[in-house]
């Protein structure tokens, strides 16, 4: 036996290859590399998609003034209590619109009054409170009289103050403010009452919950078409963001969300959701409109900042307080049609 053949390791294989050459290493010592590699190209792609979301947000909210996630968070917070409230007991609703209802009265009379106007705010409360819920659990004929006389207690308490006060205000300053005061209860707590009115029918609830999706579905139906093709201003001097394409798209979207809850849920001819769709939009626009001319009026951009990317209380009700009019209206003359 020769030296070369002693020295030999018999298992050892003879492919030729040198030791150590990366084309015979494990294929276990190759993977983590690519998962490294994976990740950081996953990585780096979230965070340019990241950066990308964040840059087109901030132009949605130069352009419209409000932040578009926290609008959207709230606005489904807010929509889920709602329909929640609504779908099973009646009486969470009336405590939900109660609440939402006084804290729109505060917020607009806190802004009268920054503005140098005379707006007892404890009289409203509780005037406003007493109308609210004299609607669902009074007879109407009783409503109305809770209505007539919380009006008088505010008018006669603002002439009352203002003679205890003799501070030399104008009579023409005093007027205004007597007017204002009687505006608010009726604009705020009346309006809503009538929802609740609505609320007290058979099936009310369906129709409070139809006339508060067709309000939401023509301000998400203006909003998203007026910021894709908003170029015609609608009302320049009262709200200069308001387009003509957003009211198309808005017109689009309420008749639809009619359409739909006239057939599947109110028992109704598919065509009166047309009618009932028109109407709320023609409604809440005007609401909408009203509001934005109060603002301007007032100087303000929003009522108040409780509510993150939506404004004020009263903002998010100022579309729905004239829709419960009509809503009730409708209510009384197409629920003969329904299906029974």
């Amino acid at each position: 036996m020769s030296d070369a053949s002693a020295g030999a390791t018999p298992d050892a294989p003879d492919d030729g290859a040198p030791v150590g050459d990366p084309a015979v290493e494990p294929k276990a010592s190759v993977l983590p590399h690519q998962v490294r590699s994976a990740r950081s190209e996953f990585e780096l792609q979230v965070a340019h998609a990241r950066a990308e979301f964040e840059e087109a947000n901030a132009r949605i909210t130069q352009r419209t003034g409000r932040n578009l996630i926290l609008a959207i968070l709230i606005g489904l917070a807010i929509g889920a209590v709602v329909l929640l409230s609504l779908m099973f007991f009646k009486w969470p609703f009336v405590v939900f619109a109660t609440a939402a209802a006084l804290l729109g009265l505060f917020e607009f009379g806190r802004a009268l009054q920054v503005a140098g106007r005379r707006i007892d705010l404890a009289v409203q409360i509780v005037t406003g409170a007493a109308v609210l819920l004299s609607a669902y659990f009074l007879d109407g004929g009783l409503h109305w009289v809770t209505l007539f006389v919380a009006l008088a207690v505010v008018i006669v308490w603002r002439l009352i103050g203002q003679m205890v006060a003799r501070d030399g205000r104008r009579y023409g300053a005093v007027i205004d403010d007597v007017l204002i005061s009687g505006f608010v209860l009726l604009y705020v707590p009346f309006l809503a009452s009538l929802a609740l009115v609505l609320l007290r029918q058979d099936g009310g609830e369906w129709w409070v919950m139809s006339f508060l999706i067709i309000a939401v579905a023509a301000d998400t139906g203006a909003y998203a078409s007026g910021l894709a093709f908003g170029r015609h201003p609608m009302a320049p001097k009262i709200s200069p963001k308001k387009t003509w394409e957003g009211f198309a798209g808005a017109a689009v979207a309420s008749m639809i969300a009619g359409v739909l809850l006239a057939w599947l849920l109110l028992g109704l001819p598919w065509w009166t959701g047309i009618i009932i769709g028109l109407v709320i939009l023609g409604t809440a626009t005007a609401g909408d409109l009203g509001e934005s001319m109060v603002k301007r009026d007032l100087g303000i951009k929003d009522m108040s900042s409780w509510l993150p990317g939506h404004g004020g209380v009263l903002d998010r009700l100022d579309s729905i307080l004239p829709s419960a009019v009509a809503a009730l209206a409708l209510y009384y003359l197409l629920i003969p049609l329904a299906v029974t």
